[in-house]
């Protein structure tokens, strides 16, 4: 079997590098043969090489539904996105366990959370938080080493940060459904900007998650790390250990900088 080029990586269907890839989208074009070659033409716009409709229904009146085929041209660099912030090693139960008894010895780590502003989903808060977990993984509650308090749902910003401060949360986090108009990044960088002026950005971990947040997107708007689809309880609960021990480190580090130095007698 030939191997794989990770510089120049294509998708695959019959064979390797083939480049075929299947999509499907919805015009608001009336169906008809005209509709067909519509969708034909934008396929071709996308950079897709011989395109070809395998299926078109009208899904109501004046929009179309199509599956397509077609050959994608692009290729990108997965060895370039290998290595540091990109492949991490995440800690079983256990491990986290220990980690957090050698590091904070029998202090609980204090974590707040909720689905806040509209949002009425608490599925991914409560796979992260509550004991039942996800996919066969405790979530947070089942662990010795965490404190949790999860608010549910339509939580207002307000609430979720004023219990963080109330129990001295060490994390914080905010699961974000609803995308409409980019309400998610509205209310996540509401939240940031409530925890700065608060003064408690320092001694708090922010961490966000839901279907389109990404690391990249949390990053930009003041978060620690952002969790998206596919995240396991075990995930979050890796990370949040990690950074409170590295930022425990950070000050323990400026700590002994200002100390003063030794007299001698």
């Amino acid at each position: 079997m030939r191997e794989v080029d990770f510089s120049a990586v294509r998708p695959y269907a019959d064979h390797l590098d083939d480049g075929l890839i299947q999509l499907s989208f919805t015009l608001p074009v009336p169906y008809s043969l005209a509709a067909r070659r519509a969708a034909l033409e934008l396929a071709g716009a996308m950079g897709f090489d011989e395109p070809e409709v395998v299926h078109y229904e009208q899904l109501t009146e004046g929009y179309t539904y199509f599956v397509m085929y077609g050959r994608c041209t692009r290729t990108v660099d997965f060895a370039a996105l290998q290595g540091e912030g990109f492949d991490i090693e995440y800690m079983s139960e256990d491990e986290i366990e220990r980690f957090a008894r050698d590091r904070f010895g029998g202090r609980r780590i204090v974590v707040v959370g909720a689905s806040t502003g509209s949002d009425t989903h608490s599925v991914g808060i409560d796979a992260m938080l509550n004991l039942k977990g996800y996919h066969g993984h405790h979530g947070l509650e089942g662990y010795r080493c965490f404190e949790t308090y999860n608010l549910g749902s339509q939580v207002p910003n307000s609430v979720l940060l004023a219990k963080a401060i109330e129990v001295g949360a060490d994390a914080l986090l905010v699961s974000q459904t609803v995308t409409q108009q980019n309400l998610h990044v509205h209310n996540l960088t509401e939240l940031v900007e409530m925890v700065e002026a608060e003064g408690r950005r320092a001694q708090m971990i922010l961490a966000c998650g839901g279907p389109r947040v990404t690391g990249e997107l949390a990053k930009e708007l003041g978060y620690d790390a952002g969790f998206s689809k596919g995240t396991e309880p075990q995930h979050l609960a890796t990370f949040i250990v990690r950074e409170l021990a590295e930022r425990a480190g950070r000050v323990a580090r400026v700590s002994q900088a200002h100390e003063p130095a030794p007299t001698q007698a």
